[in-house]
């Protein structure tokens, strides 16, 4: 795209995670960048209004009018959008956010990516973080990044800097309408962290074999010189690594792990644990976040960054001082002792993993999961015992109907109704919901202090993130009232 004609970039699907933050790394290229979505939510469309970036909503052929000298089409764009069908009948030139990325950003710098299918982003911000610690010592490792969340260290999901290193979310799912190849296929990693393999985005992958395919074909594209770090506890990631042709470590509990977690615990709101690489002590790192999956995330991250020459105490001290990434066990709102936490669940592990997180966080409250099975995968009956199990760790469940169910044919649909059912069993309580405002009701009533509300999507979830704390609220001014 070195095309100096080229000034003015239309983004569709712009408040897309990747979307917002490619239009983010545009506009400090000097491009004029505008957008449209179908609908916008936060944090993405907060982040592109603090850019000046306008977005139109919703899709029209009215938004590309002026023409746009490119436009970007997001992965959620199919045939049928009128802007799709205006840049096709007028010819105006397009290209997919992925191969964008690499032309602009990515090309001849050292790519550094982060795939799998749980905690890439969390553990891209992690190796972000670390760089940017590194770099007041060395102000050549200052990355630039794209990540597909906000990651709170740094307030954005995208940095550009004039340095060599690029770190990337490297995201399995496909790349766009005419491309529909991963998106990761385009990022030509020269390290890779492989955090898990497991079936995930039931819209376009077949089974877990396909899935599979897929990441053996980026590990298939790190060269020679390259590393790849990958979790030593997954026969998955075993199969997908087994033919590199670079050198592979592997992190994780394991005795035989490259990169071994020790003594792993949890005290006063924070998680310590030592790392052994090849049998011997390398670092003890602490940090301020719960989970043996974030132990797991921070150790990857620390793992790469070691080996592309990253010192351990720069390492260490990036650990202990990260702040997490937006909408990953996120407080947003503590109302008369009552913590509301919003969690991007788009998987029963994931569901599995926020909530064995925060029953160690929070170890004397009721814990209460609030569902809305949104994404491909969960409005899907694919995993629908897990999802129970999962669920079923906490102490209360409230489930949502599935999202714009008219668009799973029946016979695949998740039944949330037998999922609630279920769980009762089980002995845990739950109910189903059909909307934001009944749900919302129903916690009004039965939340105390001290108890924990983890709000579990991947979406917008019809407000229920301003509504549940305008109502909490509500209560207690009424109750100072009284």
């Amino acid at each position: 795209m070195t095309d100096i004609k080229i000034k003015h970039i239309h983004l569709s699907g712009i408040c897309g995670t990747a979307m917002a933050s490619i239009a983010g790394l545009l506009q400090q290229k000097g491009y004029r960048i505008t957008g449209s979505d179908a609908a916008a939510y936060p944090p993405m469309s907060d982040q592109l209004r603090e850019m000046g970036i306008p977005v139109s909503e919703p899709y029209a052929e009215a938004n590309l009018d002026p023409r746009p000298d490119l436009l970007v089409i997001g992965n959620a764009l199919s045939r049928g959008n009128p802007e799709v069908e205006c840049a096709l009948d007028e010819r105006i030139p397009f290209a997919s956010m992925a191969s964008i990325l690499h032309e602009e950003f990515i090309a001849g710098r050292e790519s550094l990516v982060v795939s799998g299918t749980h905690g890439k982003t969390t553990t891209t911000s992690m190796l972000a973080w670390i760089y940017q610690t590194a770099s007041r010592e060395n102000p050549e490792l200052e990355p630039s990044f794209l990540i597909g969340g906000v990651a709170e260290n740094f307030g954005t999901s995208y940095q550009l800097r004039p340095t060599k290193t690029f770190l990337i979310e490297g995201d399995e799912y496909d790349t766009a309408f005419f491309d529909k190849g991963p998106k990761f296929l385009h990022y030509f990693p020269d390290g890779l962290i492989l955090t898990s393999v497991e079936f995930d985005h039931a819209d376009i992958y077949e089974d877990l074999a396909h899935v599979k395919t897929a990441f053996k074909r980026l590990v298939n594209l790190v060269p020679r010189r390259g590393v790849i770090v990958a979790y030593d506890n997954s026969i998955n990631v075993t199969e997908c690594v087994s033919h590199a042709l670079c050198r592979v470590e592997r992190y994780g509990f394991s005795a035989d792990a490259d990169w071994r977690i020790q003594n792993l615990r949890h005290s006063g709101g924070k998680s310590m644990w030592e790392v052994h690489h090849k049998g011997l002590v390398w670092a003890e790192l602490e940090m301020s976040m719960a989970g043996e999956h974030n132990a797991l995330n921070a150790s990857a991250a620390a793992a790469l960054a070691a080996n592309h020459g990253v010192p351990v105490e720069a390492i260490q001290a990036a650990i202990a001082s990260f702040h997490s990434v937006k909408r990953r066990l996120e407080v947003r709102a503590v109302i008369d002792g009552i913590t509301i936490i919003d969690d991007f669940a788009h998987h029963p592990t994931a569901i599995r993993e926020t909530l064995r997180a925060l029953r160690q966080a929070y170890p004397d409250s009721r814990i209460w999961a609030v569902l809305e099975p949104r994404s491909n995968t969960l409005r899907r009956n694919v995993f629908q015992q897990e999802l129970v199990d999962s669920l079923s760790l906490a102490d209360a469940v409230i489930m949502a109907a599935v999202y714009q169910q008219q668009r799973i044919p029946e016979n695949e649909r998740l039944h949330p109704e037998a999922v609630i059912a279920a769980i009762n069993a089980a002995d845990t309580p739950a109910e189903l919901c059909t909307d934001v405002q009944t749900i919302v009701e129903s916690l009004d009533r039965q939340l105390k202090s001290g108890d924990v509300v983890a709000i579990l999507s991947n979406g917008g979830f019809d407000g229920i993130y301003e509504k549940l704390p305008a109502r909490l609220h509500q209560r207690v001014s009424v109750g100072a009232k009284g």
